[in-house]
């Protein structure tokens, strides 16, 4: 069967045109800014001196990051990575493991016992994760994050008074609005 060069000069039309229509589609899709997804109540934070950046699961998550392959175990900012890459994807034990290792980084890093507390919790390790979280408030009781990481650990265990003091210290440190808010609501659950 031949075409005729009208039907030739239709499909190209049509191939333009439905080419433009996927390419608006698609650009409109990845410019729109992502929704945040809320996953717990605390954030994932990078662990070891020097790394303060915030990265919370939901972060992790809204870009859906893939877990690297390898690992280089003497580089903390790639080990808190892949941390942060493994708790954002459900990989407890993977993360916890590698948090451990952390602290042999920064033995005093409270952001990395704190990381390491809510992963030991989701794992049902809580009791663990009651003594790691208070191991990183001996290393700085001013760590706000800590604290509500500590109320929301013992709350969920039932520990009401030690959770109401955890967390009204989170509300007392101060400097992070959305770490306050947090505490605040935990506290007006609690019973």
């Amino acid at each position: 069967m031949v075409r005729d060069s009208k039907f030739w000069i239709g499909m190209a039309v049509f191939q333009v045109a439905f080419g433009l229509a996927v390419f608006a589609l698609t650009r409109q899709y990845y410019l729109e800014p992502a929704t945040p997804i809320s996953s717990s109540p605390v954030a994932v934070t990078d662990s070891g001196p020097g790394w303060t950046e915030d990265i919370t699961a939901a972060n992790l998550q809204q870009f859906n990051l893939s877990v690297p392959s390898q690992t280089d175990m003497r580089d903390p900012v790639d080990l808190s990575r892949q941390a942060n890459n493994y708790f954002a994807n459900g990989q407890y034990e993977q993360a916890a493991d590698l948090y451990e290792k952390l602290l042999e980084f920064g033995p005093d890093n409270a952001d990395t016992y704190n990381n390491l507390g809510l992963t030991l919790h989701y794992l049902g390790r809580s009791d663990e994760a009651l003594k790691r979280l208070n191991e990183g408030i001996a290393a700085d009781s001013t760590h706000q994050r800590t604290w509500l990481t500590l109320g929301f650990v013992n709350s969920q265990m039932g520990n009401t008074g030690a959770a109401r003091t955890a967390l009204t210290n989170a509300v007392q440190m101060g400097a992070d609005a959305e770490i306050r808010q947090s505490a605040t609501e935990m506290l007006d659950k609690l019973p």
